[in-house]
């Protein structure tokens, strides 16, 4: 679950606002006496890079039957159309070198065109992730909104909570991650994007059925200084699917007001997120095990989970620590049905 995303940038390098057959702008392409665009005109036009223009046309031989001068690139219709197909393919996970094929393919039976490169091109390096996630991954270094949304909605409906976060979200997201760490803080914007529509996603989650009577409560929050969500709102979004009550607080709850909520709610598990070391306190996971709420004589203490890379190695005595979503899923349900 933790690829890099280092030769992704042969198919997004430097992305292009818009989407395609938007104009960025206001801007019309500029086209050449001959009626055919120039690479910025047609990267503007759908939205890709210049460079990634550039890339499929000298790795994949998807580029223009004529250039001006005999060097400068110059797309005309049906080039922008083969274009249109390798933008499509690759947002759906095919990989660059796949997709060239396919078009060309498709084009060589209409008109002939120049072959592939001879260079091979070298492999995504998603490892064996799905081609969603490739997919997924693509449409975000293009900041394609649209098919993020379009992805992500489809990989719910097919593989549903938790296998989508597992095999298609959280991949992506490790590799874009790993990839601007690597890269002197570029691409945070995609990140960021990126977050913003798996959020979206899970939040958009609905329950199959109401809770259960008497169903067990699970309160979910970072710890203090922690800003990292998403894995929380993935075990969030998955509860409510399976009809069990959930309280989630988000990022950074302070101490006090976390105390308030157990106090206030009385849950049966508190789940505490932490993705750094230095984020992870072993003393307040010990206070709010702690906490007692009910009459006297009667009194309960929640179950602490303790959820996070941040906990690796420093988990505190009496708490637990699931290894993944699935597996803290079925430790909270099996609480609820004591």
């Amino acid at each position: 679950m933790d690829p890099s995303m280092d030769s992704m940038m042969e198919t997004v390098t430097d992305p292009v606002a818009g989407h395609e057959g938007h104009r960025t702008g206001g801007r019309p392409p500029r086209a050449t006496s001959g009626g055919a665009l120039t690479t910025g005109a047609v990267a503007r036009l759908l939205g890709v890079a210049p460079t990634t223009l550039r890339s499929w046309d000298r790795r994949y031989g998807i580029g223009p039957a004529a250039r001006e001068d005999g060097r400068h690139r110059r797309w005309t219709g049906a080039d922008i159309a083969a274009l249109r197909d390798m933008c499509r393919l690759t947002s759906a996970g095919l990989p660059p070198a796949e997709a060239a094929r396919a078009v060309l393919a498709g084009a060589s039976r209409a008109a002939p065109r120049r072959g592939p490169a001879s260079r091979a091109p070298g492999a995504l390096p998603l490892g064996s992730a799905r081609r969603e996630c490739r997919g997924l991954a693509r449409a975000a270094l293009r900041l394609d909104a649209s098919a993020m949304e379009q992805l992500l909605t489809e990989v719910l409906d097919r593989y549903g909570l938790p296998a989508a976060w597992d095999e298609v979200m959280a991949p992506a997201l490790h590799a874009v991650g790993r990839k601007w760490e690597t890269a002197e803080e570029q691409y945070i914007e995609v990140e960021h994007l990126l977050s913003w529509h798996i959020s979206g996603a899970l939040r958009g989650v609905r329950a199959a059925a109401p809770p259960a009577p008497g169903a067990g409560l699970s309160l979910l929050a970072c710890v203090p200084g922690e800003t990292h969500t998403l894995a929380l709102e993935a075990l969030t979004a998955t509860l409510t699917r399976h009809g069990l009550p959930v309280r989630m607080f988000g990022a950074a709850l302070p101490v006090e007001a976390l105390e308030q909520a157990v106090r206030r709610t009385g849950p049966d598990a508190v789940v505490l997120w932490a993705q750094s070391h230095g984020t992870a306190s072993r003393a307040l996971a010990a206070r709010v095990e702690a906490i007692e709420w009910g009459v006297r004589g009667a009194r309960r203490r929640p179950v602490v989970f303790t959820a996070g890379p941040g906990w690796a190695g420093r988990q505190p005595p009496g708490t637990r620590h699931p290894s993944g979503l699935a597996e803290a899923v079925e430790a909270l349900a099996a609480l609820g049905a004591r």
